[in-house]
């Protein structure tokens, strides 16, 4: 499943402009960008997202009087809560997903986030029920995934994994989904209720998730906190810190070197899939990688803490390859959320004013669209080596799936920025008649959109004919193709 996180900015997710602007709107929620968002058939939003979260407090954000303050996590700006729980809701509902909503664990309380949880999901008159119609919802929302903190390790409360793992518990127990179709019996573990994620950490941190999966399989009673999934992020940047290394001004050395950081992505998931399995061989809690992207230097003439960074065809080929590297541990990898959605690091999409452009990494997640859970199937590849100074990196990269609707897709990365690849394709012995897809990629490996030319990078359509039991293309360099076999 492929799922988009929404960072928290100066007016909460970036597609509100309010009621009142001139953008066009439903609601302060700017139609071209949920218009793009429906393409996607995003599966979840999370929110609010990053560091803010341990920050957030609900009731800033509810009613007709909102609450400003500073956000410290986003240069100092003043944040207005014009965008609260009831425009993310309305947000959620008007691209049609679902909400994943991350709880406050490390400046509010327990009771803060179950009052916020009985707000939302109670249709009983209750005060908090009373309170929720008041102001201008009757019926109450279902909330299928809650997040229980963000980077408790840092900026969300700077906590040991074993102060850590108490907190959580006391939140997974304590802040109660009491939708009518999700709550049931408090005695017995319930399918219907919300997913409770944990918090990990990442690469070669691996204190929280050990801590985690112990107090998961030591639990004397199951149905009284429950722990579905365990958060990760990886962020990818060439030198020691992000933020450093140009978005669009690069070369050979940096995109290989960048390239090769997100492939660090299978190495963290493998590392902590390893420490999950001596507590849980049946797979039962997931890895959820619920923030990752390139994070590179914001672009100039901005509030560098407001993290705005453009998007080239080699960002679409970190997505190709990280989606990639999500389906290959689909077994133990259930969730994930891209970082950011709009205008903040590897973004779906940018803004300004009136203007918006689709980025290519956006381009990437509407190309992977069949294999939204789809069933990885064997692929017989000859994958190669690009060699650039002293990185190696794979010269192709691919995935190939069987569809919900029993279709055969294939997906192929060419990372070789300045070589085509000729490929025969080999899926399970199937033959194959014809291919039938689109193709990503531009002149350069820096090319990227813009609001004057919107289309530089973006997808073309491409058809093959098959021959017998195998299918030869070639890909371009710097390219993503994503193919439909037909038998």
């Amino acid at each position: 499943m492929i799922f988009l996180n929404a960072k928290r900015g100066t007016h909460g997710v970036e597609a509100w402009v309010g009621p009142d602007s001139p953008i066009p709107n439903v609601r302060g929620i700017r139609s071209d960008v949920v218009a793009a968002l429906k393409q996607l058939q995003v599966p979840n939003v999370r929110w609010p997202g990053g560091c803010y979260a341990d920050n957030y407090h609900w009731r800033e954000g509810i009613g007709p009087a909102r609450r400003e303050r500073v956000n410290v996590n986003w240069g100092g700006s003043i944040e207005p809560n014009t965008f609260g729980t009831h425009e993310f809701m309305d947000f959620v509902e008007q691209i049609g997903s679902e909400a994943y909503l991350t709880l406050n664990v490390g400046s509010g309380t327990v009771q803060e986030a179950s009052d916020w949880l009985e707000y939302m999901t109670t249709d009983k008159p209750t005060a908090l029920g009373q309170e929720r119609r008041a102001n201008g919802h009757a019926a109450p929302w279902r909330i299928k995934y809650l997040g229980i903190g963000n980077e408790s390790w840092g900026c969300g409360g700077g906590m040991s994994a074993d102060a850590y793992v108490e907190r959580m518990k006391s939140f997974a127990t304590l802040a109660q989904n009491v939708h009518p179709e999700q709550f049931g019996n408090p005695m017995k573990i319930n399918p219907n209720d919300s997913q409770r994620i944990a918090v990990g950490q990442g690469l070669g941190e691996t204190a929280y998730t050990s801590a985690l999966m112990k107090a998961w399989q030591s639990r004397k009673f199951p149905q009284f906190w429950q722990m579905n999934g365990i958060s990760l992020h990886h962020y990818s940047w060439i030198g020691r810190m992000p933020m450093a290394d140009s978005s669009t001004d690069f070369g050979a050395n940096e995109y290989a070197r960048l390239i090769k950081r997100a492939y660090l992505m299978d190495a963290m998931i493998v590392e902590h899939d390893a420490i999950m399995n001596q507590y849980d061989p049946e797979k039962k809690v997931a890895i959820v990688v619920d923030e990752w992207g390139a994070w590179l230097k914001p672009e100039p003439g901005r509030n560098p803490l407001f993290l705005r960074q453009q998007n080239t065809l080699r960002d679409a080929i970190m997505a190709s390859i990280t989606l990639n590297t999500f389906a290959r541990h689909a077994e133990r990898v259930r969730m994930s959320n891209i970082a950011q959605m709009i205008n903040v690091i590897q973004a779906m999409i940018l803004t300004d004013g009136p203007k918006m452009v689709l980025t290519p990494t956006y381009h990437v997640y509407k190309m992977y669209l069949p294999f939204h859970d789809a069933q990885v199937i064997p692929l017989k590849i000859d994958a190669g080596v690009y060699r650039e100074g002293e990185v190696d990196i794979p010269r192709i990269d691919a995935i190939s799936a069987k569809a919900k609707d029993g279709s055969i897709w294939v997906a192929l990365t060419n990372l070789d920025p300045a070589a085509a690849q000729r490929i025969a394709l080999d899926v399970k012995g199937m033959p194959v008649a014809s291919a039938t897809g689109q193709q990503l990629t531009a002149p350069k490996v820096n090319s990227f959109n813009t609001f004057d030319s919107p289309d530089t990078v973006h997808p073309q359509n491409v058809q093959i004919k098959g021959q017998g039991q195998t299918i030869t293309l070639t890909v371009p360099p710097k390219s993503v193709t994503v193919l439909r076999l037909t038998q």
